[in-house]
């Protein structure tokens, strides 16, 4: 049985879900590419999510920059070496598809790690927004590429909420 939230933030509601155990295995934004059907978010109640509540208020107010959050990643082995590899990109710097290839010893596999990266179920503290393509340019994100700006230019200073 899953349990699920919906906090505001600066870039609208966010719907948090825990597994049965009260472990975060989701973080989706309104209109988010990739967003399971709300059924799928289980029951209502706020209690699994005291933690990841706090963290993202600190996140969003710029007093935290890594998350310490037990997560539950569902996804392919593949899926999920990507977005451990997202989890080592520091705050507030971003890595090319082909960085995170090269990191998992696969640089050919640039198309596939786009792939996986935008299937990420955590949203923001799996923190796929930090994924740009080789040239520097913004590249698809599931929030939307408006969302996807206002972060980087959130991390990098240029923009405080």
């Amino acid at each position: 049985m899953k349990h699920h939230t919906v906090i505001d933030s600066p870039y609208g509601p966010l719907t948090l879900v825990a597994d049965d155990d009260g472990t975060l295995c989701g973080l989706y934004m309104v209109d988010q590419r990739h967003r399971p059907p709300e059924e799928n978010f289980g029951t209502p109640d706020d209690t699994p999510f005291t933690e990841a509540t706090a963290q993202l208020q600190a996140y969003f107010t710029g007093e935290l920059k890594e998350f310490t959050l037990e997560l539950r990643l569902h996804g392919t082995p593949f899926q999920r070496t990507v977005w451990d590899q997202l989890r080592r990109i520091p705050y507030g710097e971003t890595r090319s598809y082909g960085d995170l290839a090269d990191a998992l010893g696969n640089p050919g596999a640039s198309r596939a790690v786009g792939l996986a990266n935008g299937k990420n179920p955590i949203g923001i503290i799996v923190p796929c927004h930090r994924v740009v393509g080789a040239n520097g340019s913004l590249t698809g994100y599931g929030g939307g590429l408006d969302r996807k700006q206002r972060l980087l230019d959130f991390e990098s200073g240029a923009a405080l909420f």
